[in-house]
């Protein structure tokens, strides 16, 4: 599906801010990132001896990423790469994404068959279980567990006014267009489906998106996670 990117670029959210919404949505963030660290314990712990034998290095990784309204914030996962990879490689295959985006043919999955990332790492990732440490953020209140993927500051600064709205809210541990779009999403269908969201949320639909994320992972299926 092509769509046409110069009036895409026209589309303007308007947010009905929802005190209760709001109130709540923190509260179940709260609650439900808290009860998955108690819950997740036990794996984490095996998770980290894992890393610690396969490669060497730190068992969590600490990036900077953006989040609502542009703010950069500390995002959490378990390493699942080499200490000091090289990422010239994925720098270009991003920025020549970018400018292919106009057919919407971008692709904003991982590469395929990444040198990059450890044998520990490629369990993790298919798993999703390298996002959670990721419970943390959402207690800091940097993240939520439902809402957009936050970017990189480097992909941030080539988003366009209209790529920016999607953060307009605050970013998730998984969303609609990560249990919907999968592994071949482009650019632009990512976006438009992050707006839709910020668009239609309630906690309703949170619960709905958590739901069917839990479904996903108990059947070992690869949520889009950039």
């Amino acid at each position: 599906m092509k769509f046409d990117e110069h009036k895409e670029e026209r589309r303007i959210i308007v947010i009905k801010p929802s005190r209760t919404y709001n109130i709540l949505k923190r509260g179940l963030d709260f609650v439900l990132s808290f009860l998955g660290l108690i819950l997740y314990a036990p794996v984490c712990l095996i998770i980290s001896i894992a890393i610690k034998i396969d490669s060497p290095g730190p068992i969590i990784y600490r990036q900077t990423r953006i989040g609502i309204n542009g703010r950069p914030f500390s995002f959490y996962k378990f390493r699942t790469m080499y200490i000091h990879p090289e990422y010239s490689s994925y720098r270009e295959f991003l920025s020549k994404g970018m400018e292919k985006d106009k057919e919407n043919e971008r692709l904003i999955h991982r590469i395929r068959g990444d040198t990059r990332v450890t044998r520990v790492g490629r369990v993790l990732r298919r798993l999703s279980l390298d996002e959670l440490p990721q419970f943390f953020s959402v207690i800091l209140g940097d993240m939520s567990l439902v809402g957009p993927r936050p970017p990189l500051p480097y992909e941030w600064e080539v988003y366009k006014d209209w790529h920016r709205q999607r953060l307009m809210v605050k970013p998730g541990i998984t969303g609609l267009w990560q249990i919907s779009g999968r592994s071949y999403s482009g650019f632009v269908e990512m976006v438009l489906t992050d707006l839709s969201y910020i668009e239609r949320r309630s906690l309703l639909l949170d619960l709905k998106i958590l739901l069917k994320t839990v479904r996903i992972a108990l059947f070992h299926s690869e949520i889009n996670s950039p």
